[in-house]
């Protein structure tokens, strides 16, 4: 996939396509919806379908503080939208002067002029331009004006409620992964480098990889699940802690996990730590030895839920 960042550096060579828009956080099922919708048009056609997305996430500059917490990083996200099928990403700074430019000249400067866009694909609830002055009806007017065509793809609805990475974010924070996998069509993630812990879990036979998660990342609940370790081609089942190891007194809140029948150095490694099933709270162990039972308990049931029969 094509990548570039800014749409002012589009390559002179871009003779357009399908774009699609959106911050796209988690590339959840109804993300899917839309983003499916354009690259089935564009190949349909036989042009590219191009995703124009924002980094960082619009609400850390419109609403300096309120940076919710991101489902994917740009990195993962990238990797998720090249096996839909886009075929060019364009990764737009949002930064304060973006955010000034009006919903005519988004049209005109970037979309029509910039991204050469035949036809524009978004979610129903699409909105653009200085204080979203923009709506999917004015897109559709001014489109038609500029010559092209928008379409707009209704949301996936989840029961009674609009699947919405808000939504995700809720069900992740509240340590339902299960309901959130459900939504975004995979297990969730966390990224992050392997750095040095205590090198307590080496001493009572569990030694877990202590993770550094990347900046603003929606982490579970505090608790102990079963998930997937993944780094380059490696997807090995996890035990995952997330807390901050009470029967130790420990202060500082952890992702670390025990990768089951692994035995290797992962200091400096970039990785991936996905979470299927939530199987315990955090708890406090009077003894260490209470603690070893525990955790062995929580290893056969990762082997066994994350393990093909």
């Amino acid at each position: 996939m094509h990548t570039w960042r800014g749409a002012e550096n589009t390559p002179a060579e871009w003779g357009g396509g399908v774009v699609t828009i959106g911050f796209f956080d988690g590339v959840h099922r109804g993300h899917r919806r839309i983003i499916g919708e354009a690259v089935a048009l564009a190949h349909d056609r036989g042009q590219p379908a191009l995703a124009l997305t924002f980094d960082p996430h619009p609400g850390e500059v419109l609403r300096p503080g309120s940076h919710p917490a991101l489902l994917t990083t740009l990195r993962y996200k990238t990797e998720l939208l090249a096996e839909i099928g886009v075929d060019a990403l364009c990764v737009q700074p949002f930064t304060a002067g973006f955010s000034q430019v009006s919903a005519s000249d988004f049209v005109h400067e970037i979309l029509l002029r910039r991204l050469r866009a035949s036809v524009v694909v978004v979610g129903e609830n699409f909105s653009y331009g200085h204080r979203a002055a923009g709506r999917l009806s004015t897109l559709i007017a001014d489109g038609a004006a500029a010559g092209f065509e928008v379409r707009g793809v209704p949301l996936v609805r989840a029961g009674e409620r609009v699947l919405s990475s808000t939504e995700i974010r809720r069900l992740v924070a509240a340590g339902d992964v299960e309901s959130a996998a459900a939504a975004l069509g995979r297990p969730h993630r966390v990224e992050g480098e392997v750095v040095h812990g205590d090198a307590r879990g080496r001493t009572i036979g569990y030694p877990t990889a202590n993770m550094e998660a990347t900046p603003w990342a929606a982490v579970p609940a505090d608790g102990v699940y079963a998930g997937f370790a993944c780094w380059g081609e490696h997807r090995q089942p996890a035990a995952i802690s997330i807390g901050t190891n009470p029967t130790f007194a420990g202060r500082e809140r952890r992702v670390e996990a025990f990768l089951l029948d692994f035995d290797g150095d992962l200091y400096g490694a970039y990785m991936a730590y996905e979470f299927t099933h939530r199987l315990r709270p955090t708890l406090r162990f009077d003894s260490v030895d209470e603690l070893v039972t525990q955790m062995a308990a929580d290893v056969e049931t990762t082997r066994t839920v994350t393990l093909p029969v």
